[in-house]
């Protein structure tokens, strides 16, 4: 007979070897914890990078560059209606007041004051006769003028190999100084700029929010037990149909035996919220008027006020003295680097305005 072969069997592994899979041991399921998060750190307005990049404008070899993107500055005229028409009120006032005459034109004037407005650089092409005479000054767009090398060269740059190099003392620059640098100016409102965008944005955010009519700002929170889920169902039908054209449709919600808090609805944000479109509104407009420095009566403004502005003439005196008379004597330097008196203003008075109306 054969004698059987006892196997020693380590207690530890006996026990190991009964203990049931992995997988069917029920895992501990952890309590459910706080979580905690924020917004992002504050971001500094003064930041290294920004200061470095408008210490001088770049050379490409030819000419430079500008400081900003006058493409950016162009885009942004017509992101505020308060920015769009204040530029356009000092360039009327300044036509306004503006003597025409053979060598520079009230056409030409106008452009000129509109580029310096918003660009804060405005140029004028000299045309001269062959014996040296001054026949006709002519505007070119701010947009595309770049200095040269020698910032007595200019060139018209409008698109990718299409330029044209004007005569070296053809060009007169007129510009607005800038604290970093003495090759282009620079526009007033530059500080304006993020109310004029705050102001674009709040308004189109309006108007796809009338437009698309997705006004889902609340939750609707239903706990009654009288509910089945056919009537949820039809009522989140009924929700959702009403979006887009036709919207602020009436939802009739039947609940027989419900309760009265059996259906509510909670708004995600604050009932007060709804209001802060206006607050914008009036906030950018404050902020846009003070840079470009027009008083809002002048600019047909309604006061939302009991007392209003005040009244319209002194305003208006005030403005001429303080904006209007400094523009003025910009412009006069067109005269002495011409040689010749082409540039010349009327005095601004109400009074004489209603005369020559008359």
């Amino acid at each position: 007979m054969k004698k059987q072969r006892r196997h020693n069997i380590n207690p530890q592994a006996r026990q190991y070897a009964t203990a049931p899979p992995a997988s069917n041991v029920p895992a501990t399921q952890a309590a459910p914890a706080m979580e905690a998060f924020s917004f992002g750190d504050p971001t500094p307005v003064l930041d290294h990078a920004d200061i470095m990049e408008n210490l001088e404008c770049w050379l490409n070899g030819r000419w430079y560059e500008p400081p900003i993107s006058w493409q950016g500055l162009a885009k942004s005229f017509n992101a505020s209606v308060h920015h769009s028409s204040a530029i356009h009120f000092k360039v009327n006032i300044l036509s306004s007041t503006f003597v025409p005459n053979k060598v520079l034109s009230l056409a030409t004037f106008k452009r000129l004051a509109l580029d310096f407005m918003t660009f804060g650089n405005a140029y004028l092409e000299k045309r001269a006769s062959r014996t040296g005479q001054t026949l006709q000054l002519k505007h070119s767009l701010a947009k595309y003028m770049r200095r040269g090398k020698d910032l007595d060269t200019y060139y018209f740059v409008s698109g990718w190999q299409q330029e044209h190099a004007f005569a070296k003392g053809a060009v007169f620059h007129l510009m607005d100084p800038d604290v970093n640098q003495e090759v282009y100016g620079l526009p007033q409102y530059l500080s304006a700029l993020q109310s004029a965008w705050l102001n674009e944005s709040a308004t189109l955010f309006r108007r796809k929010y009338y437009k698309n009519g997705s006004h889902a700002g609340f939750i609707l929170y239903m706990t009654d037990a009288a509910q089945n889920i056919k009537d949820v169902d039809n009522l989140r039908t009924a929700l959702k149909d009403s979006k887009g054209p036709g919207n602020f449709r009436n939802v009739f919600m039947y609940a027989p035996g419900g309760k009265k808090d059996g259906i509510q609805i909670l708004p995600v944000s604050e009932v007060a919220a709804k209001d802060e479109f206006f607050n914008i509104k009036g906030v950018t407009r404050d902020d846009l008027l003070a840079a470009h420095r027009v008083p809002p009566q002048l600019m047909g403004i309604m006061p939302s006020n009991a007392g209003g502005f005040g009244a319209v003439e002194p305003a208006a005196r005030v403005f001429a003295r303080n904006e209007l008379v400094p523009l003025q004597s910009q412009f006069l330097m067109i005269n002495e680097w011409i040689g010749e008196e082409v540039v010349k203003f009327e005095q601004y008075t109400l009074e004489h305005v209603e005369g020559k109306a008359a």
